[in-house]
């Protein structure tokens, strides 16, 4: 029974302080800024990834003779200014209905 209560004092007193680990300033605003500064890196690796992919594909369209700026447009989104005027001059012409 004694060992009981002597485990039981000592976990009570793990959690203690742990709870004051816990809510020391310092380790919150280190644990924020670690993960704000994962996130962003985690962004910018992403970014960088696809960079590099549209770099290689846009590399092996012009090698095999397609248009570069249509394959940037097939990756840009349907706001891109450039893409919209693109697509507008590759539309074939309409034929009026009888």
């Amino acid at each position: 029974m004694l060992v009981q209560s002597g485990l039981d004092w000592l976990l009570v007193m793990v959690l203690i302080k742990l709870k004051e680990i816990i809510m020391n300033d310092r380790v919150f605003t280190i644990s924020v800024l670690l993960a704000v500064v994962t996130l962003i890196g985690s962004i910018t690796y992403y970014k960088h990834a696809e960079m590099q992919a549209i770099k290689s594909n846009v590399e092996s369209a012009i090698v095999k003779g397609i248009d570069p700026v249509a394959v940037r447009c097939a990756y840009a989104s349907e706001r891109d200014v450039v893409c919209v005027a693109y697509a507008a001059s590759h539309q074939p012409a309409l034929k009026p209905s009888k």
